[in-house]
């Protein structure tokens, strides 16, 4: 009898032993997005741009040689692949935004959601008010009217602060003539500026996504 409590017991720390080891930690969840972000930037040949390189282009960036910018605090790479008709948003200034995007799982290389490829959510255009406090934007998704928060099941509207990056940099107009294209961008997101659905589960996107200015 005691013998088979004593092997009983061996069998339980054994297994408690495997199952730690088998856990994930946040640390190693952050590697691993690292890794993927770094296994994009090196497959792509992206060119990083620092801030400060950025701002000596006037803030653009050279898609023909595949340049990104890099923004330290948040950790997102922004390419502006058209700056835009229109002007940017006023300081104090709430703008409705339409937006079209397809965002990309960096994990697993997939397609998540789109409204720009043809799918369930091809009809949709993601509206988003959007109001700048001094260089500061914050914005929230219109009810009913997210891709992202209904193919996501989002519990909050908050626009992800990585989409809000490239508002500083961009246009936000409506096309007026036959030549007017709307601003459009790629990012990639890390799980911490991203989404609710992206945060709990240490995700990076990468978003290909419009913004154009709402009635």
């Amino acid at each position: 009898m005691r013998k088979l409590t004593f092997l009983l017991l061996l069998c339980v720390g054994v297994m408690s032993f495997i199952a730690c080891n088998n856990q994930e930690t946040y640390a190693d969840q952050k590697n691993r997005e690292r890794a993927a972000i770094n296994k994009y930037i090196a497959d792509s040949a992206v060119s990083v741009l620092s801030e400060e390189q950025f701002a000596t282009q006037n803030y653009t960036t050279d898609v023909s040689k595949n340049q990104w910018v890099l923004f330290q605090s948040t950790g997102v790479y922004m390419q502006i692949q058209r700056k835009g008709c229109g002007e940017k948003i006023k300081d104090g200034e709430t703008v409705t935004v339409l937006c079209r995007f397809t965002e990309r799982n960096m994990l697993t290389d997939t397609i998540e959601v789109s409204n720009i490829l043809a799918s369930a959510y091809s009809y949709w255009v993601d509206k988003m008010s959007v109001v700048d406090n001094s260089g500061t934007f914050t914005g929230s998704f219109i009810a009913g009217s997210s891709t992202l928060v209904s193919a996501h099941q989002l519990t909050s509207t908050s626009v992800p602060k990585g989409w809000l990056v490239p508002l500083t940099f961009i246009n936000v107009g409506r096309p007026a003539t036959a030549t007017d294209e709307i601003a459009k961008v790629r990012l990639i997101v890390p799980h911490d500026v991203g989404h609710l659905s992206a945060t709990s589960s240490v995700t990076p996107y990468l978003y290909d996504i419009t913004y154009e200015r709402g009635r």
